[in-house]
Protein backbone atom coordinates (compact mmCIF):
# COMPACT_ATOMS: atom_id res chain seq x y z
CA UNK A 1 0.00 0.00 0.00
CA UNK A 2 0.83 3.67 -0.48
CA UNK A 3 2.12 5.63 2.19
CA UNK A 4 -0.28 8.74 1.76
CA UNK A 5 2.46 10.63 4.41
CA UNK A 6 5.02 10.19 1.88
CA UNK A 7 6.33 13.78 0.29
CA UNK A 8 9.24 12.10 -1.54
CA UNK A 9 10.55 14.15 -4.74
CA UNK A 10 8.37 17.45 -3.21
CA UNK A 11 9.78 20.48 -2.69
CA UNK A 12 8.83 22.72 0.12
CA UNK A 13 9.69 26.35 0.98
CA UNK A 14 8.82 27.29 4.40
CA UNK A 15 9.01 30.62 5.88
CA UNK A 16 10.24 31.41 9.19
CA UNK A 17 11.22 28.05 9.53
CA UNK A 18 14.98 28.47 11.82
CA UNK A 19 12.62 28.17 15.08
CA UNK A 20 9.38 27.55 16.43
CA UNK A 21 6.69 26.14 14.29
CA UNK A 22 8.50 26.37 11.43
CA UNK A 23 11.24 24.40 12.40
CA UNK A 24 9.14 21.70 13.19
CA UNK A 25 7.42 21.68 9.69
CA UNK A 26 10.68 21.94 8.07
CA UNK A 27 11.76 18.94 9.62
CA UNK A 28 9.30 16.53 9.59
CA UNK A 29 8.46 17.30 5.83
CA UNK A 30 12.20 16.83 5.28
CA UNK A 31 11.46 13.26 7.31
CA UNK A 32 8.67 12.37 4.81
CA UNK A 33 10.66 12.63 1.79
CA UNK A 34 10.73 16.16 0.85
CA UNK A 35 13.66 18.81 -0.47
CA UNK A 36 12.92 21.34 2.21
CA UNK A 37 13.76 25.29 2.20
CA UNK A 38 14.73 26.74 5.53
CA UNK A 39 14.35 30.26 5.19
CA UNK A 40 14.24 33.51 7.54
CA UNK A 41 16.08 36.28 8.00
CA UNK A 42 19.69 35.32 9.22
CA UNK A 43 21.64 33.34 7.24
CA UNK A 44 23.10 31.85 9.99
CA UNK A 45 20.56 30.74 11.71
CA UNK A 46 19.26 29.43 8.16
CA UNK A 47 22.51 26.99 7.58
CA UNK A 48 22.47 26.00 11.28
CA UNK A 49 18.95 24.67 10.95
CA UNK A 50 19.48 23.34 7.45
CA UNK A 51 22.62 21.19 9.02
CA UNK A 52 20.26 19.88 11.66
CA UNK A 53 17.90 18.55 9.28
CA UNK A 54 20.51 17.18 6.83
CA UNK A 55 22.12 15.09 10.11
CA UNK A 56 18.51 13.74 10.84
CA UNK A 57 17.19 12.96 7.85
CA UNK A 58 20.91 10.84 6.69
CA UNK A 59 20.56 8.94 3.67
CA UNK A 60 16.83 9.19 3.45
CA UNK A 61 14.95 10.85 0.31
CA UNK A 62 14.23 14.18 2.01
CA UNK A 63 16.99 16.96 2.65
CA UNK A 64 17.56 20.85 3.53
CA UNK A 65 18.37 23.82 1.86
CA UNK A 66 19.36 27.33 3.23
CA UNK A 67 17.77 30.56 1.48
CA UNK A 68 17.71 33.03 3.75
CA UNK A 69 14.75 35.95 3.35
CA UNK A 70 13.11 38.91 4.93
CA UNK A 71 9.43 38.64 3.94
CA UNK A 72 8.80 41.98 4.53
CA UNK A 73 10.61 42.86 1.16
CA UNK A 74 8.96 42.05 -1.76
CA UNK A 75 12.25 41.58 -3.92
CA UNK A 76 13.47 39.18 -1.39
CA UNK A 77 10.50 37.29 -1.50
CA UNK A 78 10.70 37.13 -5.40
CA UNK A 79 14.64 36.58 -4.63
CA UNK A 80 13.83 33.43 -2.24
CA UNK A 81 10.95 31.96 -5.17
CA UNK A 82 13.48 32.52 -7.32
CA UNK A 83 16.25 30.46 -5.96
CA UNK A 84 14.46 27.71 -5.33
CA UNK A 85 13.28 27.08 -8.85
CA UNK A 86 16.93 27.30 -9.76
CA UNK A 87 18.68 25.22 -7.19
CA UNK A 88 15.51 22.91 -6.84
CA UNK A 89 13.51 23.03 -10.00
CA UNK A 90 10.04 23.73 -8.74
CA UNK A 91 8.15 24.39 -5.58
CA UNK A 92 5.47 21.75 -4.70
CA UNK A 93 4.16 23.38 -1.05
CA UNK A 94 4.31 26.26 0.21
CA UNK A 95 4.37 27.06 4.23
CA UNK A 96 3.64 31.01 5.04
CA UNK A 97 4.64 30.47 8.28
CA UNK A 98 6.48 33.81 9.22
CA UNK A 99 5.04 36.41 10.99
CA UNK A 100 5.88 39.01 13.51
CA UNK A 101 3.60 40.60 16.64
CA UNK A 102 5.70 43.62 17.61
CA UNK A 103 2.92 45.13 20.40
CA UNK A 104 1.07 43.69 23.05
CA UNK A 105 -1.62 45.76 24.51
CA UNK A 106 -4.98 47.39 23.55
CA UNK A 107 -5.72 48.29 20.31
CA UNK A 108 -6.47 51.62 21.20
CA UNK A 109 -2.69 51.90 22.23
CA UNK A 110 -1.22 50.53 19.23
CA UNK A 111 0.82 53.08 17.31
CA UNK A 112 0.41 53.25 13.37
CA UNK A 113 3.81 51.75 12.57
CA UNK A 114 3.10 48.41 14.81
CA UNK A 115 -0.67 48.33 12.94
CA UNK A 116 0.78 48.73 10.06
CA UNK A 117 4.07 46.12 10.14
CA UNK A 118 1.52 43.46 11.33
CA UNK A 119 -0.87 43.52 8.12
CA UNK A 120 1.97 43.70 5.99
CA UNK A 121 4.47 40.92 7.42
CA UNK A 122 1.45 38.74 8.60
CA UNK A 123 -1.19 38.91 5.90
CA UNK A 124 0.53 41.26 2.46
CA UNK A 125 3.63 39.07 2.66
CA UNK A 126 1.65 36.05 2.14
CA UNK A 127 -0.36 37.35 -0.43
CA UNK A 128 2.71 38.42 -2.36
CA UNK A 129 4.59 35.29 -2.24
CA UNK A 130 1.40 33.24 -2.97
CA UNK A 131 1.16 35.27 -6.38
CA UNK A 132 4.60 34.65 -7.04
CA UNK A 133 4.20 30.54 -6.53
CA UNK A 134 0.63 29.99 -7.76
CA UNK A 135 1.10 30.53 -11.47
CA UNK A 136 3.74 27.56 -12.03
CA UNK A 137 1.75 25.41 -9.65
CA UNK A 138 -1.06 25.86 -11.79
CA UNK A 139 0.89 25.01 -15.17
CA UNK A 140 1.55 21.76 -13.50
CA UNK A 141 -1.69 21.77 -12.49
CA UNK A 142 -0.42 20.37 -8.58
CA UNK A 143 -0.32 22.60 -5.73
CA UNK A 144 -0.29 22.76 -1.52
CA UNK A 145 -0.40 25.98 0.16
CA UNK A 146 -0.63 25.68 3.90
CA UNK A 147 -1.06 29.57 5.64
CA UNK A 148 0.07 29.34 9.71
CA UNK A 149 -2.73 30.77 11.14
CA UNK A 150 -3.29 31.33 14.87
CA UNK A 151 -7.18 30.33 17.60
CA UNK A 152 -6.48 34.21 17.68
CA UNK A 153 -8.12 34.64 14.26
CA UNK A 154 -11.26 32.86 15.81
CA UNK A 155 -11.73 34.91 18.98
CA UNK A 156 -11.21 38.71 20.72
CA UNK A 157 -8.10 39.25 22.17
CA UNK A 158 -7.48 42.17 24.81
CA UNK A 159 -4.04 42.48 24.22
CA UNK A 160 -3.35 40.79 20.81
CA UNK A 161 -6.14 42.09 19.03
CA UNK A 162 -4.19 43.63 15.85
CA UNK A 163 -2.33 40.28 15.79
CA UNK A 164 -6.19 38.13 15.64
CA UNK A 165 -7.31 40.75 12.81
CA UNK A 166 -4.21 39.37 10.59
CA UNK A 167 -4.66 35.92 11.58
CA UNK A 168 -8.18 35.83 10.83
CA UNK A 169 -7.72 37.72 7.32
CA UNK A 170 -5.22 34.59 7.05
CA UNK A 171 -8.03 32.47 7.66
CA UNK A 172 -9.81 34.06 4.38
CA UNK A 173 -6.56 34.27 2.22
CA UNK A 174 -6.32 30.69 2.20
CA UNK A 175 -10.40 30.25 1.22
CA UNK A 176 -9.52 32.69 -1.42
CA UNK A 177 -6.96 30.50 -2.94
CA UNK A 178 -8.65 27.62 -2.65
CA UNK A 179 -12.11 28.71 -4.42
CA UNK A 180 -9.70 30.62 -7.55
CA UNK A 181 -7.39 27.86 -7.51
CA UNK A 182 -8.84 24.72 -7.23
CA UNK A 183 -10.04 23.75 -10.88
CA UNK A 184 -5.83 24.09 -11.03
CA UNK A 185 -5.88 21.18 -8.35
CA UNK A 186 -4.01 23.62 -6.30
CA UNK A 187 -5.01 23.05 -2.41
CA UNK A 188 -4.70 25.80 0.45
CA UNK A 189 -5.79 25.53 3.84
CA UNK A 190 -4.93 27.48 6.85
CA UNK A 191 -3.73 25.78 10.59
CA UNK A 192 -4.74 27.86 13.77
CA UNK A 193 -2.60 26.62 16.35
CA UNK A 194 -3.23 27.54 20.23
CA UNK A 195 -0.72 27.95 22.42
CA UNK A 196 2.59 26.27 21.62
CA UNK A 197 5.53 26.08 23.26
CA UNK A 198 7.53 28.56 21.36
CA UNK A 199 9.83 31.62 21.63
CA UNK A 200 7.01 33.73 19.62
CA UNK A 201 4.93 32.49 22.75
CA UNK A 202 6.90 33.13 25.29
CA UNK A 203 4.97 35.73 27.33
CA UNK A 204 2.31 33.38 27.31
CA UNK A 205 3.92 30.21 28.52
CA UNK A 206 7.48 31.26 30.88
CA UNK A 207 5.33 32.20 33.62
CA UNK A 208 3.72 29.41 35.58
CA UNK A 209 0.50 31.21 36.65
CA UNK A 210 0.08 32.93 32.84
CA UNK A 211 0.41 28.89 31.72
CA UNK A 212 -1.92 27.82 34.07
CA UNK A 213 -4.48 30.06 33.33
CA UNK A 214 -3.73 30.00 29.75
CA UNK A 215 -4.39 26.49 29.80
CA UNK A 216 -7.02 26.08 32.51
CA UNK A 217 -9.79 26.23 29.34
CA UNK A 218 -8.39 23.66 27.15
CA UNK A 219 -9.42 20.20 27.50
CA UNK A 220 -5.95 18.35 27.37
CA UNK A 221 -4.92 20.89 30.62
CA UNK A 222 -1.37 21.33 28.16
CA UNK A 223 0.47 23.94 26.18
CA UNK A 224 1.40 22.28 22.55
CA UNK A 225 4.47 21.42 21.19
CA UNK A 226 6.08 22.30 17.55
CA UNK A 227 5.91 19.12 16.25
CA UNK A 228 1.98 18.48 17.06
CA UNK A 229 1.96 21.14 14.53
CA UNK A 230 4.30 20.26 11.65
CA UNK A 231 2.92 16.72 12.27
CA UNK A 232 -0.42 18.53 10.32
CA UNK A 233 1.33 20.33 7.65
CA UNK A 234 2.14 16.93 6.23
CA UNK A 235 -1.19 16.07 6.16
CA UNK A 236 -2.28 19.31 4.23
CA UNK A 237 0.71 18.61 1.96
CA UNK A 238 0.61 15.36 1.55
CA UNK A 239 -1.62 12.69 -0.33
CA UNK A 240 -3.43 12.20 3.28
CA UNK A 241 -4.85 15.82 3.09
CA UNK A 242 -5.85 15.45 -1.15
CA UNK A 243 -9.66 16.25 -0.70
CA UNK A 244 -8.70 19.23 2.13
CA UNK A 245 -9.11 22.45 1.04
CA UNK A 246 -10.41 26.02 2.15
CA UNK A 247 -10.15 25.00 5.61
CA UNK A 248 -9.01 26.00 8.75
CA UNK A 249 -7.51 23.13 10.82
CA UNK A 250 -7.84 24.42 14.36
CA UNK A 251 -4.95 22.54 16.64
CA UNK A 252 -5.48 24.03 20.26
CA UNK A 253 -5.80 20.93 22.64
CA UNK A 254 -9.55 21.54 22.56
CA UNK A 255 -9.84 25.07 24.10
Amino acid sequence: MDNLFDLSGKVAVVTGSTKGIGKSIALQMALHGAQVVVSSRKEDACAEVTAEINEAVGDGPGGATAIPCHIGYKEQLQQLVDQTNERLGKIDILVCNAAVNPFYGSMMDIPDGAFDKILDSNIKSNHWLCQMVIPSMAERKDGAIIIVSSVGGLRGSPVLGTYAISKAADMQLARNIATEYGPDNIRCNAIAPGLIRTDFARALWENPETLKNTTASAALRRIGEPDEIGGAAVFLASAAGSFMTGQTLVIDGGR
